[in-house]
C-alpha cells in the first residue's frame, strides 16, 4: 500500500472538493471548531449548520456560554438530538473559563480532561483548531481506510487497535499536512466513499483502492443494525424536553403526561433525564431545565 500516494491524491482532491463550512474558514477560532465537533457527533452537517450559527452568535466564546444557565444551553440545542451534549459543552465552557483563562486549550491531554471530550473529539480539536499531528478516526475515515487498505466494505462496529495502527501509517510526518489529511480523509468519506452509494468513479484514489480492485465484495461481517428511534425512550426523552424547552417556567407532571401517553415509559425517560441532570425535579412536583 502506497500510503503517501493516497495522502497526496486525497489532499489534491480536497483543495477543490471541500465543502465551504463555516467552522473550516480561516476566521473560525478554536471555540467555533469545538462547538462544531460537539454538534456533529452522530448528527449530519446539514442539521448542524443553522444551530451552530445561532449558537456562535449567542455565545461567541467559552466564557459567554459559561456565564449562561445550563438550561439555556439545553434549550438552544433544540432538536439536534442527544441533548447531554449541550450540558457537557456548557460544563466544558465552564472548565475553560475557570481553568484555562477562557481560552480553549491547545494540547490533546488538556482537551481530553474537559467534560464531554473523548479521545476522538480531543484529537479533532487539536488537529483542526491548532494544526497538531493526531490520528482523527471518525466513522468516515474508518470506512475510507478499510476499503482502501484492507479491501473490505465496512470496518468493525467500533474502532480497534489494528485500525488505529493502520491510521498511523497514513498520518504524514509534518503536523500541518497531518491536520489537512485528517479533514480531507473525513471529507472523502462524507462525499465520495459513502456508506450506501459510493461514487468510486469520482474517487481520487480509486486506482489504489483494494476494495475496488477486489470487485467491491459485499460486507461479510456481523449484521449492521441501524438505530431505531420511533417509540424509543430516546424519542420519549425528546418529547419531554420539547415541552420543557418551550417555556422558562416550571412544568407540571400533567403537562408532561400530555406529551407522551405511555406512563411507564414516560416515568422511565423522565427519571433518566433527572439522572443526567438535564431536568431538575422540584418539591412541588414540577420540573424544569437546569439553571
Amino acid at each position: 500500500m502506497e500510503y503517501a500516494d493516497v495522502v497526496s491524491r486525497t489532499l489534491r482532491w480536497y483543495r477543490h472538493a471541500a465543502r465551504d463550512l463555516p467552522w473550516r474558514r480561516p476566521d473560525a477560532g478554536p471555540w467555533a471548531i469545538m462547538v462544531s465537533e460537539f454538534m456533529l457527533q452522530q448528527t449530519p452537517v446539514a442539521r448542524v449548520l443553522q444551530p451552530w450559527q445561532e449558537w456562535m452568535q449567542r455565545w461567541p466564546s467559552p466564557v459567554a456560554l459559561a456565564e449562561a444557565p445550563g438550561g439555556d444551553a439545553v434549550r438552544a440545542w433544540g432538536r439536534l438530538g442527544y441533548p447531554r451534549r449541550a450540558l457537557r459543552l456548557h460544563q466544558a465552557a465552564t472548565a475553560i473559563r475557570d481553568d484555562h483563562g477562557g481560552e480553549v486549550p491547545d494540547d490533546y491531554h488538556s482537551l481530553l480532561a474537559l467534560p464531554g471530550v473523548g479521545s476522538y473529539t480531543a484529537a479533532a480539536i487539536a488537529s483542526f483548531a491548532f494544526g497538531r499531528r493526531h490520528v482523527v478516526l471518525d466513522t468516515n475515515v474508518r470506512r475510507v481506510q478499510a476499503r482502501i487498505a484492507t479491501g473490505v466494505e465496512f470496518p468493525h462496529a467500533g474502532p480497534t487497535a489494528a485500525e488505529r495502527d493502520l491510521a498511523a501509517r497514513f498520518l504524514p510526518a509534518r503536523s500541518d499536512r497531518a491536520a489537512r489529511w485528517a479533514v480531507a480523509s473525513m471529507e472523502l468519506g462524507a462525499l465520495v466513499c459513502t456508506a450506501r452509494s459510493p461514487r468510486c468513479d469520482q474517487c481520487p484514489v480509486r486506482t489504489l483502492c483494494a476494495w475496488r480492485t477486489a470487485g467491491h465484495p459485499r460486507y461479510a461481517g456481523p449484521p449492521r443494525v441501524g438505530q431505531r428511534y420511533q417509540g424509543t425512550d430516546r424519542q420519549c426523552r425528546g418529547a419531554l424536553l420539547a415541552v420543557l424547552r418551550s417555556t422558562d417556567e416550571p412544568v407540571s407532571a400533567e403537562e408532561l403526561r400530555l406529551a407522551w401517553p405511555d406512563a411507564a415509559q414516560r416515568e422511565r425517560a423522565l427519571a433518566s433525564l433527572i439522572i443526567d441532570r438535564l431536568v431538575v425535579s422540584r418539591s412541588d412536583d414540577r420540573f424544569m431545565l437546569p439553571t
